[in-house]
C-alpha cells in the first residue's frame, strides 16, 4: 500500500493539471479498492465481474478487514496521511485561477477529502488549524462556481461533525459570517442556498465532545445529539495524527463536558448576530428533526 500512496503523492505533489488528476484518480481507486470490494468471505467463483463491481462492505466489515485497517495505521504520521496532500494539494489548485479544468481538480480534491476524513475521523483535526480552515472559507467567496461551493459545504460538515474543536476554529475565522453573507447574497445559485440551509441546521445541533469517543450528554435529549463515528472506534487506542499536536488538549478532555461544547442556544446567540430568522430554524430542528435527528 505504501508504493500505491507514493504514486499518488507524486502526482498530487505536481503543479502539472494532468499530473495532479492522475493522483488523485489513484487516490480514488485505492479508498474505492478498500470501501466496495466484496468481503472475501461473501465471494465464490461463480460471482462475475459486474456482481463484484456492484457488490460492497458493510461498516462493520470494513473496521475488519485488513487493508482498511492497513490503511488506517499509515494515516498516523505524516509521511502517508492522505488528508495532509489532498490539503496541500488543494491550496496549489486555489492559487492557479479559476477556469474549468482547475475547477474539476478542485471538486475532485474535496470529494476525496470527505472521503478520507469519514474513513480516518482523527485527520479531522487538520481543519483545527486556521491555515486549513481558510482553504474551506475561500472556497465559499463568491467567485466560485456553485459546484465548488456546494462540494465545500459538504466537506466542511465532514470536517466539524464530532469535532467542537475545529467548529470553534470555524467561528474564530468569522465562518459564519462567510456563511450567512453567501446564503443572503442575491447571486448565490439556489442549490447553493438548499445547501446552505442544511448547513445551518447541522451547524444548529447541539455538540459531543470531540472523536474519537463521544459519551451520551444527559441534558440533550438522544434524538438530538450526534452520534459517534463508527470507525472512530476501529482500533482500541485513541489514533495520533499529523495534527495531533494541535488537538491533543481537546482529545484530552474527550467524553466529558469542556468549554470546547457548545448547546445549540449558545449557537443560535452566536448565528444571530449575523441572521434574523434564527429562531425558526431552532424551532425546525426541534419539531422536524432533520437528519434524523441524528447526524453521522
Amino acid at each position: 500500500m505504501e508504493n500505491l500512496l507514493s504514486l499518488a503523492f507524486d502526482g498530487l505533489s505536481s503543479y502539472d493539471g494532468p499530473k495532479i488528476r492522475k493522483g488523485l484518480r489513484q487516490v480514488e481507486g485505492l479508498l474505492a479498492q478498500i470501501c466496495l470490494s466484496a468481503p472475501a468471505k461473501s465471494r465464490s467463483p461463480t460471482t462475475d465481474d459486474d456482481a463484484f463491481h456492484n457488490s460492497g462492505k458493510s461498516l462493520a466489515d470494513l473496521s475488519d478487514d485488513p487493508a482498511f485497517r492497513e490503511f488506517f495505521k499509515l494515516q498516523e504520521g505524516f509521511e502517508w496521511n492522505v488528508a495532509l496532500r489532498l490539503i496541500n494539494t488543494l491550496d496549489r489548485l486555489m492559487g492557479k485561477g479559476t477556469d474549468g479544468q482547475n475547477d474539476l481538480l478542485i471538486l475532485s480534491s474535496l470529494d476525496l477529502i470527505q472521503g478520507v476524513l469519514l474513513l480516518h475521523p482523527p485527520s479531522k483535526a487538520l481543519f483545527s488549524r486556521e491555515q486549513n480552515m481558510n482553504l474551506l472559507l475561500d472556497l465559499l467567496e463568491p467567485v466560485n462556481c456553485p459546484a465548488i461551493q456546494s462540494a465545500t459545504l459538504l466537506t466542511l460538515v465532514t470536517a466539524l461533525i464530532d469535532t467542537p474543536t475545529n467548529t470553534r476554529t470555524f467561528e474564530a475565522l468569522d465562518g459564519l459570517l462567510t456563511v450567512t453573507s453567501l446564503f443572503k447574497s442575491r447571486s448565490t445559485a439556489r442549490e447553493v442556498k438548499l445547501k446552505l440551509v442544511e448547513f445551518l441546521y447541522f451547524y444548529l445541533m447541539p455538540e459531543v465532545p470531540s472523536i474519537p469517543r463521544a459519551d451520551v450528554r444527559d441534558s440533550v435529549p438522544a434524538i438530538h445529539q450526534r452520534s459517534p463515528s463508527k470507525l472512530a472506534g476501529a482500533f482500541g487506542s485513541a489514533a495520533s495524527t499529523p495534527a495531533s499536536t494541535d488537538a491533543s488538549h481537546a482529545r484530552s478532555r474527550a467524553g466529558s463536558e469542556s468549554s470546547d461544547t457548545m448547546t445549540t442556544e449558545e449557537k443560535q446567540e452566536l448565528l444571530g448576530r449575523h441572521l434574523s430568522n434564527v429562531e425558526d430554524l431552532v424551532r425546525d430542528l426541534r419539531t422536524c428533526t432533520p437528519f434524523g435527528g441524528v447526524v453521522c
